[in-house]
């Protein structure tokens, strides 16, 4: 039996549903055999929720039938990260620490998509609790990216890459708290926003660190985010880190291009952050798309990496441990090697490092917040190039180089990565473009303007590997 073809974007899958060339139960049989095609190899699903997922695009088809369309997303499958809670189907978060974890109600941002009639396929791989690495040996194995099995799917939500590249989703739900959608994003070659803190509930997923954890979707457009957004965002009273400020609009503009506005270019953070001349040149190359698209282009300078990494990883590491120790001393076992490490580091963070690094937090954001008086969006690397292979992953506790994603997760701003080109090697490259804050619009009609004068989003990945 031949695999079945990439599920459409959101989109295009929306338009075929209004114009009666689909139905949410093709839609959904579709992907279902996609993932039952392909999935064996990718590892992207932990759970897969056949009978719900029919269950629920009938329903659809139903309400449908009788006149009531809830949206543009009415009957269209999705799926979420494992440290999203939906009830009565396990949130593992990828460890054995919360094996026979059911939740008896939905998180916030599961409970707005289903209440915009998306139809649920499943539960997908992590890095454990957000923090572990790809080669930990856990009770599931972890997602591959699926333009190249031996090369990393990037993380934490690697399932949600790998599922939305391979084309067995549109949309899936990651986090970020360092870059944990973005480089997903960025390795997988599609599209992956970070909201503003704030912007997106987070009620109902697993923490990693309460000041720095973000929700948001991964899509394979610059649209598909917008659809998403339009559902996702949205002040939330029960989360205390939920901004009430108005949901915003992020399709009306969308398709405005980008003459008039003014995007920073980041060229002094990239040239610290020992980038491959593939990854300079890509993000030359979007400087004269830019440019010739209408938008002006000026160097600016961020504030210095060294300062946010200190401010941004003492935070995380104390907060991390805060939420895990009780774990980590009854029964470290169940953690794999690279989480447990990664924990344990905030063990070692005092309160005196605590609140001066929530100090510096606080004069950094300020500082970027400077920059944005200068332009509308910035332009800079996500990672130094395309995705290493699994074998040369840096799992060590401190690694090496901190993601280069990680300085808006300090300071909250909305951050997107979009397809950039591809390397040499075939895997692709990204861009990352980071706002003011709230103003994710503008970040997602760059995209889309970068989309439709490139053809770097329109390229697939394989769907059989060596």
């Amino acid at each position: 039996m031949s695999t079945p073809a990439p599920l459409p974007s959101l989109a295009e899958a929306s338009h075929m549903i209004a114009e009666g060339s689909t139905t949410p139960t093709a839609l959904t049989e579709q992907a279902l055999g996609r993932i039952a095609a392909l999935d064996p190899r990718l590892n992207a699903f932990i759970t897969v929720t056949g009978d719900r997922a029919l269950a629920a695009a009938k329903t659809a088809e139903a309400e449908m039938a009788a006149g009531h369309r809830r949206g543009p997303l009415h009957g269209i499958p999705y799926a979420l990260k494992d440290i999203y809670d939906v009830a009565g189907v396990p949130t593992t978060a990828h460890s054995r620490v919360l094996l026979g974890n059911i939740p008896t109600q939905d998180a916030e941002t599961t409970a707005r998509l289903e209440a915009a009639g998306m139809v649920l396929l499943g539960k997908l791989a992590t890095h454990e609790f957000a923090r572990g690495g790809p080669t930990d040996k856990l009770h599931w194995p972890s997602a591959k990216n699926p333009w190249n099995l031996d090369h990393f799917a990037g993380g934490s939500s690697s399932g949600s890459g790998s599922a939305v590249a391979a084309g067995l989703v549109a949309m899936a739900m990651g986090s970020d708290t360092g870059g944990s959608i973005r480089l997903p994003a960025v390795f997988c070659g599609i599209t992956g926003l970070k909201p503003t803190y704030g912007r997106v509930s987070r009620r109902g997923v697993v923490p990693l660190s309460f000041g720095l954890d973000h929700t948001g979707p991964l899509t394979r457009t610059a649209e598909d985010c917008a659809l998403s957004m339009q559902v996702l965002a949205g002040h939330d009273p029960l989360d205390p880190g939920s901004a009430p400020v108005p949901p915003g609009d992020y399709l009306s503009g969308l398709k405005d291009g980008i003459k008039g506005l003014t995007i920073g270019y980041a060229r002094a953070f990239n040239e610290g952050a020992a980038l491959s001349a593939e990854s300079v040149a890509a993000q030359e190359e979007a400087v004269c798309v830019l440019r010739a698209l209408g938008a002006t282009v000026i160097d600016v300078a961020l504030p210095p990496m060294r300062r946010m990494e200190a401010a941004m990883w003492t935070i995380l590491h104390a907060e991390s441990f805060a939420i895990h120790q009780d774990h980590l001393r009854r029964t470290p076992e169940l953690y794999g090697r690279v989480t447990r490490e990664r924990l344990s580091l905030g063990a070692f963070v005092t309160g005196p490092h605590y609140v001066q690094a929530q100090r510096l937090r606080t004069l950094l954001t300020e500082e970027m917040n400077a920059v944005f008086d200068r332009c509308d969006a910035i332009l800079c690397a996500p990672a130094s190039g395309t995705a290493p292979a699994l074998s040369a992953v840096d799992e060590l506790p401190w690694r090496k180089q901190q993601p280069l994603t990680a300085p808006f997760n300090l300071t909250g701003h909305p951050a997107i990565c979009v397809p950039g080109g591809f390397g040499a090697n075939g895997l692709p490259l990204s861009l990352q473009f980071a706002g003011r804050a709230f103003d994710e619009a503008t970040l997602l009609r760059i995209a889309h303007a970068l989309e439709t004068a490139t053809d770097h989003a329109a390229r697939r990945p394989p769907e059989s590997w060596p």
